[in-house]
């Protein structure tokens, strides 16, 4: 029985055989039809490719266009021109000319008598005190500033542009509006009707917003800045820079070119990929504990949070790195070695210098993602509200992610802008660090 069995399988193996041995009839008809589906296999293909690709420019144009329409008017800002009269009994009633009895007049007082003199038919305490709201409160510090500049000034009667309160500023950029009920908006009728007679005597405009750029942070919107944040930022990355890319680079020079091929080595660059991808809040921890906790450096200065990005960049430079030194061909270390260099001189005369522009170009998008990040830096305390602009690494700042953040979570309308607007300029320094390291790759990259 089992020869019988194994004789009927051997025939139906033969059969099979000689089947596949018998030529297909292909008729033309049929193989038009298989090369009709082969190209609209193709053509939906890349219609998915092209669609994918349209949706995703659409969110992007989505998502610029909402950032630039909320924040391209904190660009500009409202001034009110009020006529001041610099009374001497108030700014220097000895007629000293003396800085510091000018810098401590009441500047303010004066403001709000001329505001009283302007609108004369103003008299309870509540209507002068949604009066004084036209101007902001910083107004009378650049008052004071305008007076020690120019002592000359005091005795004398002068029209003056002051910056306007921030609900004044939207009221005039059509965030508030007056058709609302009274109820619904900030700005009550008769602040409204005021504004709006200061508009009809031309006594309001619109500037050029340079606080903006030159002020730090403030609990007044129309007084808050990106300067102090961005100093900060700067103070961050020249010590991630610093730490991070010697660092990086000696690492990826010493496992590519130097380290024996064990499994010590593999597992210290299992270890690197890895840490490329933990999230950034982890370095966050590290850095509260070890710098903060252990080390007891000053919290949310900008040294922590540069020794704290300096971790997270560490992985990111010593894997581009390690594939610039990489592509640099054998032959090149071939030939350096056979003229007599020694190990380290190939390297760092010849491989080095052929590796850098990939070594820049990967150092360039690790501090652009450094630049970016707020987790840790919140993890580390630079979430705090600071005002003045940071002289040094060792004085407390904060970061241009952070304070967008921090102005996101501001109850006031005006903070809306504002936090549109810087990241609008946020934006464009990552874009300018991505296309410097397009650039340079372009520039100096050689092929082999």
């Amino acid at each position: 029985m089992t020869d019988m069995a194994s004789l009927m399988e051997d025939r139906a193996a033969g059969s099979d055989a000689a089947n596949l041995r018998k030529p297909v009839d292909w008729d033309s008809a049929h193989i038009a039809r298989n090369i009709k589906k082969r190209y609209a296999a193709e053509r939906r293909f890349k219609a998915y490719g092209l669609a994918a690709i349209m949706l995703a420019l659409a969110a992007l144009v989505m998502l610029g266009y909402s950032i630039v329409s909320k924040g391209y008017s904190a660009f500009v800002q409202t001034f009110v021109q009020i006529e001041i009269t610099f009374d001497p009994a108030t700014i220097d009633p000895d007629a000293t000319r003396d800085p510091a009895v000018i810098g401590r007049a009441n500047f303010d007082g004066l403001i709000k008598d001329a505001l009283r003199a302007r609108f004369p038919e103003v008299t309870s305490r509540s209507e002068k005190r949604k009066l004084y709201d036209i101007v902001s409160s910083g107004a009378s510090y650049d008052l004071r500033e305008r007076v020690l500049d120019n002592p000359s000034l005091i005795g004398q009667t002068r029209k003056v542009w002051l910056i306007a309160g921030d609900d004044f500023d939207m009221l005039n950029k059509g965030y508030i509006s007056a058709e609302t009920s009274e109820a619904s908006r900030r700005l009550d009728d008769d602040q409204i009707g005021w504004f709006q007679s200061l508009t009809d005597s031309g006594a309001i405009e619109k500037r050029f917003h340079t606080r903006f750029f030159t002020n730090g942070d403030s609990r007044e919107p129309e007084l808050a800045g990106i300067w102090g944040a961005a100093v900060g930022s700067f103070y961050t990355l020249i010590v991630t820079l610093v730490l991070s890319f010697p660092i990086g680079v000696a690492a990826a020079i010493y496992l590519e070119e130097f380290a024996p091929k064990n499994r010590l080595t593999q597992v210290i660059e299992v270890n690197i990929n890895n840490l490329a991808a933990v999230p950034s809040i982890v370095f966050g921890l590290l850095g509260l504990e070890l710098y903060l906790n252990v080390m007891h450096l000053p919290r949310s200065a900008p040294v922590v949070g540069g020794l704290t990005l300096a971790l997270m960049t560490l992985p990111t430079i010593i894997i581009a790195a390690r594939a610039a030194i990489k592509a640099v061909p054998p032959s090149i270390r071939q030939a350096a070695l056979g003229l007599g260099a020694s190990p380290v001189q190939t390297v760092s005369h010849h491989v080095l210098p052929l590796a850098m522009p990939g070594i820049l170009t990967g150092t360039i998008i690790g501090m652009a993602q450094a630049l970016g990040e707020t987790a840790p830096l919140l993890m580390i305390g630079m979430v705090a509200f600071i005002v003045d602009i940071p002289g040094s690494a060792m004085d407390a700042a904060t970061v241009l992610p952070v304070q967008i953040y921090l102005w996101a979570d501001s109850p006031e309308r005006a903070f809306v802008e504002k936090t549109s607007a810087a990241i609008m300029v946020l934006l464009a320094f990552l874009i300018l660090m991505n296309g410097l390291a397009v650039f340079l790759r372009k520039k100096f990259e050689r092929k082999w």
